[in-house]
């Protein structure tokens, strides 16, 4: 299918429920505050000057206004909202478990090796982890080889976010995808620069419409951001990308759940957000009240009006707390209306702490983590074997997100080394590496070697099973080196003489 030719609604309209729930996490994940009232309504930001009714109504609108960040602030008072940025902490923890550690990216050819180690070593796992957080917020996210040879002698890997595409997947796999952006906007004209991927092939187009429609086709050259595309397109706006295969790979975060029914959308994957919204509304309002607490337990001392000092004429009068004497007050009032009065309100720490903490315990388990891969429990030294068993919901959030990330990654590396071979002309072999994931937590090397000494006593593992169990992120090649260095150095490697009948 090519690109749009004529006047059409853009995005396209079937994405739209799938674009406003992005839309949703990705306000929560960016932390602004501004944001999330003009998503929610508060102060008019989402649906008017005067949200109050609307508060009341059985619509969508109603049901949004009556989240806390709905509610208006109330005339003359400055806004006290507090957020707190829970949403950027679990997109963050999700990319880190994935990569803490990079994936070991390996291949049958030795010099496809080297390149590959020499592409990788370029930026990827920078790339791969800001993927995993975009991932972990929007649902999912694509990753595509680009190059410029007017920047670097190879090409590298590229993220685009979920919500700057429209997918069309066959079968649960993605069969094609268009990305777009908006180039440039002015007197309500809006220029895009669509770019679309198929097998072998990608085109690209320029659009200059308005906000809600695609408008109509203009040639590369009249904008800037496009103008270089149009040296290298054929006739009919393609380039080849050199690997049969669609060069695009499409990671989605976790199985869809709001979406499963749905034929276009089920695909798309589903946010660690999802779900967890007004958990971390209510959160955003336990911590507002705290401080709110805070604001008023603060000690303030009432004072008759004899007490206080002329200041000049139309200055008012003022009362200073910390001056030792007073002159011009004779004598004291009788009765308790010239006496001072002390106001000094409760802050209700614990109850704000319990529940504040009931809460993120409760986001956390919702997305699946463990209150300990987030700091919750103290900072004690543990092994990592206590370590896991502490972390098992999040260690089962890593496997399981693994398992969807391997793929993806595989062919985006194979499409890379590809487009390498195609536009570099560098001596590789264009193939599907195997992809090797560590554990995000390692043991302890001399918990390790005493395991490994105590097995080499006990005659129960070979030096080449003690050098993997030591060195759990070597490849094969490295260990069985190891190996045999160690086995020279202690005089194993030399043959028996009586076994070789050297010996009479």
């Amino acid at each position: 299918m090519p690109l749009p030719t004529r006047n059409v609604p853009w995005p396209p309209p079937y994405l739209k429920p799938a674009l406003d729930d992005m839309r949703t996490w990705d306000t929560w994940w960016s932390g602004d505050p501004d944001r999330l009232e003009a998503l929610y309504g508060a102060g008019g930001g989402g649906f008017g000057p005067d949200p109050k009714p609307i508060q009341y109504s059985t619509g969508v609108a109603g049901r949004i206004a009556r989240w806390w960040w709905g509610t208006p602030t109330a005339p003359g008072e400055r806004r006290t909202k507090l957020h707190v940025p829970i949403a950027g902490d679990l997109c963050g923890g999700s990319a880190n478990l994935l990569f803490s550690e990079p994936p070991t990216l390996t291949v049958a050819d030795e010099a496809t090796q080297k390149r590959l180690d020499a592409l990788v070593d370029e930026g990827m796992l920078a790339t791969l982890q800001t993927a995993a957080e975009v991932g972990a917020a929007l649902g999912g996210v694509y990753l595509r080889p680009v190059y410029d040879t007017d920047m670097a002698d190879r090409p590298w890997l590229d993220a685009v976010h979920a919500d700057r595409a429209v997918p069309e997947f066959r079968w649960g796999r993605l069969a094609a995808v268009t990305f777009w952006r908006i180039v440039h906007e002015e007197d309500g004209q809006v220029w895009r620069h669509l770019e679309r991927h198929e097998p072998g092939v990608i085109e690209h187009g320029l659009y200059q419409g308005t906000k809600e429609k695609l408008g109509r086709p203009v040639p590369l050259e009249d904008h800037p951001a496009t103008e270089g595309y149009a040296e290298t397109v054929d006739d009919e706006g393609r380039i080849d990308t050199g690997f049969d295969g669609l060069d695009v790979s499409y990671i989605p975060n976790d199985a869809s759940r709001r979406w499963r029914c749905d034929p276009v959308l089920k695909d798309l994957g589903r946010s660690d957000l999802d779900g967890v919204e007004p958990l971390m509304d209510a959160l955003d309002e336990t911590y507002a009240s705290w401080m709110r607490d805070i604001r008023l337990g603060k000690g303030r001392i009432v004072v008759p009006d004899a007490y206080l000092q002329s200041n000049g004429p139309g200055r008012g009068a003022s009362w200073n707390p910390d001056q030792e004497a007073f002159a011009g007050i004779n004598m004291l009032a009788r009765g308790d209306g010239a006496m001072l009065t002390v106001a000094q309100f409760a802050i209700r720490v614990q109850e704000h702490r319990d529940t504040a903490e009931d809460l993120v315990n409760q986001i956390l388990r919702s997305a699946g983590y463990s209150g300990q891969t987030f700091g919750i429990g103290g900072d004690v030294a543990v092994t990592a074997t206590e370590s896991n068993a502490k972390e098992r919901r999040s260690m089962t959030t890593r496997g399981r997100k693994i398992l969807r990330t391997r793929p993806g990654l595989g062919n985006a590396t194979h499409a890379l080394l590809a487009v390498d071979q195609y536009v570099f002309g560098s001596k590789v072999v264009p193939q599907r590496p195997g992809i090797e994931f560590y554990d995000s937590v390692q043991e302890d090397p001399l918990s390790l070697a005493n395991t490994a000494d105590v097995l080499k006593r006990a005659q129960a593992a070979s030096t080449e099973t003690l050098v993997r169990m030591v060195h759990p992120e070597w490849n094969d090649t490295r260990v069985q080196a190891e190996t045999k260095k160690i086995l020279a150095e202690t005089g194993q490697a030399v043959e028996d003489p009586m076994q070789a009948g050297l010996l009479p």
